[in-house]
Protein backbone atom coordinates (compact mmCIF):
# COMPACT_ATOMS: atom_id res chain seq x y z
CA UNK A 1 0.00 0.00 0.00
CA UNK A 2 1.29 3.68 -1.21
CA UNK A 3 1.17 6.37 0.94
CA UNK A 4 1.16 9.86 -0.76
CA UNK A 5 2.04 12.91 1.25
CA UNK A 6 1.62 16.59 -0.36
CA UNK A 7 3.34 19.85 0.67
CA UNK A 8 4.67 23.06 -0.48
CA UNK A 9 0.85 24.50 -0.75
CA UNK A 10 -0.33 27.78 0.63
CA UNK A 11 -1.76 31.27 -0.08
CA UNK A 12 0.06 33.51 -2.85
CA UNK A 13 -0.18 36.71 -4.61
CA UNK A 14 -1.06 36.49 -8.74
CA UNK A 15 2.34 36.10 -10.76
CA UNK A 16 3.94 34.75 -7.69
CA UNK A 17 5.19 31.10 -7.71
CA UNK A 18 5.07 27.55 -5.87
CA UNK A 19 7.17 24.02 -6.03
CA UNK A 20 4.95 21.70 -5.00
CA UNK A 21 6.03 18.17 -3.60
CA UNK A 22 4.91 14.77 -2.68
CA UNK A 23 6.74 11.61 -0.89
CA UNK A 24 5.72 8.32 -1.63
CA UNK A 25 5.96 5.55 0.98
CA UNK A 26 4.90 2.04 1.98
CA UNK A 27 6.42 0.29 -1.36
CA UNK A 28 9.64 -1.12 -2.78
CA UNK A 29 8.13 -0.88 -6.28
CA UNK A 30 9.12 0.90 -8.72
CA UNK A 31 5.97 3.75 -9.27
CA UNK A 32 5.79 3.88 -12.87
CA UNK A 33 3.44 6.76 -13.38
CA UNK A 34 3.54 10.34 -10.69
CA UNK A 35 1.84 13.49 -11.17
CA UNK A 36 -1.10 16.14 -10.28
CA UNK A 37 -4.12 17.03 -10.52
CA UNK A 38 -6.38 19.52 -9.42
CA UNK A 39 -10.04 20.31 -8.42
CA UNK A 40 -11.41 23.93 -7.58
CA UNK A 41 -14.95 24.09 -5.81
CA UNK A 42 -17.64 23.07 -7.73
CA UNK A 43 -15.50 21.48 -10.99
CA UNK A 44 -13.99 18.78 -11.42
CA UNK A 45 -11.00 16.91 -11.34
CA UNK A 46 -8.66 17.58 -13.77
CA UNK A 47 -4.81 16.37 -14.68
CA UNK A 48 -2.30 19.01 -14.77
CA UNK A 49 0.91 16.92 -15.66
CA UNK A 50 2.00 13.19 -15.57
CA UNK A 51 5.46 11.73 -15.57
CA UNK A 52 6.84 7.93 -16.23
CA UNK A 53 9.98 6.45 -13.89
CA UNK A 54 11.54 7.14 -17.52
CA UNK A 55 10.90 10.94 -17.08
CA UNK A 56 8.33 11.10 -20.05
CA UNK A 57 5.95 13.80 -19.11
CA UNK A 58 2.50 14.50 -20.30
CA UNK A 59 0.74 17.84 -19.62
CA UNK A 60 -3.06 18.51 -19.97
CA UNK A 61 -2.81 21.80 -19.83
CA UNK A 62 -0.84 24.86 -18.39
CA UNK A 63 2.75 23.62 -19.57
CA UNK A 64 4.51 26.68 -20.40
CA UNK A 65 3.71 28.36 -16.82
CA UNK A 66 4.00 24.72 -14.78
CA UNK A 67 6.41 21.85 -14.92
CA UNK A 68 6.68 18.49 -13.26
CA UNK A 69 9.98 16.38 -12.15
CA UNK A 70 10.46 13.43 -10.31
CA UNK A 71 13.45 12.46 -8.03
CA UNK A 72 12.81 8.78 -8.80
CA UNK A 73 15.72 8.06 -4.92
CA UNK A 74 13.59 9.93 -3.14
CA UNK A 75 10.72 8.65 -4.60
CA UNK A 76 9.17 12.23 -5.08
CA UNK A 77 7.11 14.17 -7.28
CA UNK A 78 7.19 17.91 -7.86
CA UNK A 79 5.15 20.74 -9.65
CA UNK A 80 7.01 24.15 -10.36
CA UNK A 81 4.18 26.24 -10.69
CA UNK A 82 5.14 29.98 -12.10
CA UNK A 83 3.19 33.16 -13.29
CA UNK A 84 0.12 31.71 -10.89
CA UNK A 85 -3.15 32.95 -11.93
CA UNK A 86 -6.25 33.42 -9.56
CA UNK A 87 -8.08 30.46 -11.55
CA UNK A 88 -5.18 28.06 -10.72
CA UNK A 89 -6.56 28.07 -7.14
CA UNK A 90 -8.11 24.24 -6.38
CA UNK A 91 -6.73 21.65 -4.24
CA UNK A 92 -3.95 19.79 -5.83
CA UNK A 93 -3.64 16.01 -5.38
CA UNK A 94 -1.11 14.04 -6.00
CA UNK A 95 -1.45 10.57 -8.06
CA UNK A 96 0.85 7.56 -8.42
CA UNK A 97 0.03 4.11 -10.32
CA UNK A 98 1.71 1.05 -9.82
CA UNK A 99 1.42 -1.55 -12.34
CA UNK A 100 2.09 -5.52 -12.24
CA UNK A 101 5.40 -6.46 -12.90
CA UNK A 102 4.56 -8.84 -16.05
CA UNK A 103 2.42 -6.84 -18.47
CA UNK A 104 -0.81 -8.42 -18.28
CA UNK A 105 -1.10 -10.42 -15.33
CA UNK A 106 -2.35 -7.68 -12.88
CA UNK A 107 -4.07 -4.90 -12.65
CA UNK A 108 -2.29 -1.34 -12.09
CA UNK A 109 -2.90 0.25 -8.39
CA UNK A 110 -3.48 3.62 -8.20
CA UNK A 111 -3.24 5.78 -5.39
CA UNK A 112 -4.14 9.51 -4.61
CA UNK A 113 -2.87 11.80 -1.81
CA UNK A 114 -5.08 13.96 0.40
CA UNK A 115 -4.55 16.96 -1.05
CA UNK A 116 -2.94 20.31 -0.87
CA UNK A 117 -4.81 24.11 -1.01
CA UNK A 118 -3.68 26.90 -3.26
CA UNK A 119 -4.90 29.98 -3.10
CA UNK A 120 -3.56 32.52 -5.57
CA UNK A 121 -4.62 35.96 -4.27
CA UNK A 122 -4.94 39.24 -6.88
Amino acid sequence: QVQLVESGGGLVQAGGSLRLSCVASGTSRVIDVMGWYRQAPGKQRETVARMTDGGVTYYESEKERFAISRDNAKKTVYLQMNNLKPEDSAVYFCYAQVKPRLVGTGTAEEYWGQGIQVTVCS
